[in-house]
């Protein structure tokens, strides 16, 4: 429970984590700030790991000078796009062996068969947009490897997703991140970042059970 509070600490004071970051590495916080980024996109274990928020926080001190926005941007976009990449190598390479054990009752290959048409039918947009959507970020490419989605297709949207997304969040840090209200207000506004990153998710839920009921009225 402590390691979670020190990780929600984190989120909501990475203006003052970030601070010290730069103050004691100097240049390598570009390093440390690349292996979050990279975790938090490339390891299915690391998921509550920042990154819309971290992004956007990066951004901010790029503003001030303290960091360099280009190099933050071509950096954590490596940093995304090599860390989906794993997440598919891994889905791809290991999940496939978990599937074909014998008492992998819950596992069975009409569910490996479902994922692979899931991501052939809706896959680029999957790849895309999951980006913007927290934990779904780092689970997306792990089931696309699972399901056998094409390489090439889910590498063109990887790259295009890593892109947009880090580009609009560093960018929208280092050009919105250092206006007097959202400097004085950086919590509440990293606390938004977070709301509207699992929007999608809360609508889709919502969407999802007011089907489920009505179909339940109906019988």
């Amino acid at each position: 429970m402590a390691f979670f509070n020190n990780i929600i600490d984190f989120i909501l004071h990475l203006d003052k984590y970030l601070s010290l970051l730069i103050q004691n590495f100097g240049i390598g916080t570009y390093l440390i700030l690349f292996l979050i980024v990279f975790a938090e996109t490339g390891l299915v274990v690391t998921p509550f790991l920042p990154g819309d928020s971290l992004l956007f926080a990066a951004g901010t001190f790029a503003s001030i000078g303290a960091l360099n926005v280009w190099w933050l941007f071509f950096s954590l976009s490596a940093a995304a796009i090599l860390g989906d990449s794993l997440n598919y190598a891994i889905g791809k390479y290991m999940g496939p062996k978990v599937f074909r054990q014998k008492n992998a009752r819950f596992l069975k290959k009409e569910y490996l068969d479902k994922t692979h048409n899931f991501y052939e039918k809706y896959g680029s947009k999957t790849i895309v947009l999951a980006r913007f959507v927290p934990i779904v970020r780092t689970f997306a490419p792990f089931v696309a490897g699972i399901g056998r989605m094409s390489y090439l297709k889910f590498a063109f949207y990887n790259v295009f997703g890593g892109i947009l997304w880090v580009g609009l969040l560093v960018f929208g840090g280092y050009f919105f991140g250092n206006i007097t209200i959202v400097r004085q207000n950086f919590s509440l506004a990293i606390i938004v970042i977070i709301i509207l990153s699992i929007l999608p998710m809360i609508i889709e839920f919502w969407k999802h059970y007011r089907k489920k009921h009505a179909i339940k009225n109906n019988y």
